[in-house]
């Protein structure tokens, strides 16, 4: 089975190649250009390397958030257009899930957390043991302090990758002993994970059509809060 994924969730871009337990590529950049830039480039790169075409990838990976509000839409739609086209399934994956897949294979507890700005993180905790992911907690938008909270509650080494771990590192990791900062090659979001987590919904039966793949944001977009921000405003004002 080829599963053909590609994650432009945050700054970073990756696409990736893979067959039956194995990584045949996998293209990466984490530069200042827009995804829409250089998104289908890579894959059109990634398959004339690995000598494979479209037709033959079985299932299209792609993060479907949290992340990049911009950057989620821009991977969805090449993910749509293509698995449109083709009539295969799609793999909607959890970027965090799709990060603490970057541990896969050492047993540990790994905490992703994504920079959500306005002091906020969105966040999930898994525990990589024998080869397999177990999910601790659901994927949420919650405040920095918060997180500290429910990472304190654990006494064991735990791993935080992301865009946001420096930032959570930087907040508390002196009082917390046992918080690792994730090495730079493992901290952030990679196609090759999205393969791996794409492979086990796969075997779960958790795979969608094209139509019905949507990014999942875990709240709204700043220019709607601002929105409902002024409308409250607005409302408290004109009270009596």
């Amino acid at each position: 089975m080829k599963i053909l994924a590609i994650d432009t969730s945050s700054q970073a871009a990756s696409t990736a190649l893979w067959e039956d337990g194995a990584l045949l590529g996998e293209e990466y950049i984490r530069v200042k250009l827009t995804h829409s830039q250089t998104s289908l480039p890579m894959v059109q790169t990634l398959l004339q390397h690995t000598q494979t075409s479209l037709e033959e990838v079985d299932l299209l990976a792609v993060s479907v958030g949290p992340g990049s509000f911009t950057g989620l839409r821009i991977g969805i739609a090449a993910v749509k257009g293509i698995a449109y086209a083709l009539g295969k399934p799609c793999g909607a994956i959890s970027t965090l899930e799709c990060l603490a897949h970057n541990f896969l294979g050492v047993d540990t507890l790994v905490c992703a957390v994504m920079d959500a700005r306005c002091k906020q993180v969105y966040t999930a905790l898994f525990r990589s043991v024998g080869g397999r992911l177990q999910r601790l907690s659901e994927d949420a938008a919650i405040p920095l302090q918060e997180l500290q909270e429910r990472l304190s509650q654990y006494q064991e080494p735990i791993f935080l990758v992301g865009d946001g771990a420096q930032l959570c590192y930087d907040a508390y990791g002196s009082s917390m002993p046992h918080l690792r900062l994730a090495p730079e090659h493992l901290r952030y979001q990679h196609a090759a994970g999205l393969c791996t987590a794409a492979w086990e919904a796969f075997q779960q039966g958790r795979v969608c059509s094209a139509q019905e793949l949507a990014p999942i944001y875990l709240r709204l977009p700043q220019a709607e809060r601002e929105r409902m921000a002024r409308m409250k405003q607005n409302t408290e004002e004109s009270k009596p």
